[in-house]
């Protein structure tokens, strides 16, 4: 199954890239529509163990699990993604030709790819990815990617969150995530590109 773009975790990062790129549609941008997203996921991110106090605009108390359930179903009032419980193995091709196989056999190909699958680890055979330690993390053994300034390992192929070297907080994460789906939105739209709502007038 071909897809515009694979997420390789579905944390603060991936979700939130995720749901920027599905709220590009439906807004008359033509580049936007018909786009097709999948989150790939094993449900094992830190969230599920967090409690959040000091996140701008959430709720004291919150739950890691509970917001990560919230995001979800946000992102699925835009449609367009698509969720998979499986773990990623190997990335293979370039941008417009990327293959993404999993540890349950199967292949998926995307026009681009976003790495989000956090800071403990980085197990994917993938051509042109050079792991280093995190220098943002409060524990050492982390791990991040190495990444341009747009946080472009190479081209098509982006990375987020905490493996982009982001400190671990919900808000910093998930701001990567923003950034990188704002990235390639942009990328489509062949100019820069932001998002914005304000309320309908009457």
């Amino acid at each position: 199954m071909r897809y515009d773009v694979v997420i390789v975790g579905g944390g603060a990062s991936g979700l939130a890239c995720a749901l920027t790129l599905a709220s590009a549609r439906g807004r008359g941008w033509e580049w936007a529509e018909g786009r097709r997203y999948l989150v790939l996921d094993t449900d094992r991110s830190d969230m599920n163990r967090a409690l959040f106090k000091n996140v701008p605009g959430i709720p004291q108390g919150t739950t890691g699990r509970e917001l990560l359930e919230r995001i979800r179903e946000q992102i699925k009032t835009y449609g367009g993604v698509d969720f998979l419980e499986d773990r990623v193995v190997r990335i293979d091709g370039e941008r417009g030709k990327f293959k993404v196989k999993t540890e349950g056999e199967k292949e998926f190909e995307s026009e681009f790819v976003v790495l989000a699958s956090g800071f403990h680890r980085f197990e994917i055979e993938c051509e042109g990815v050079e792991v280093v330690e995190n220098p943002r993390s409060p524990k050492p053994g982390r791990v991040m990617i190495k990444h341009d300034e747009d946080y472009r390992v190479r081209d098509g192929l982006y990375v987020a969150g905490l493996l982009a070297g982001g400190s671990s907080m919900f808000s910093v994460a998930s701001g990567i995530g923003v950034q990188v789906a704002i990235n390639i939105l942009s990328e489509w739209a062949g100019k820069p590109i932001v998002i914005h709502d304000v309320p309908e007038e009457g």
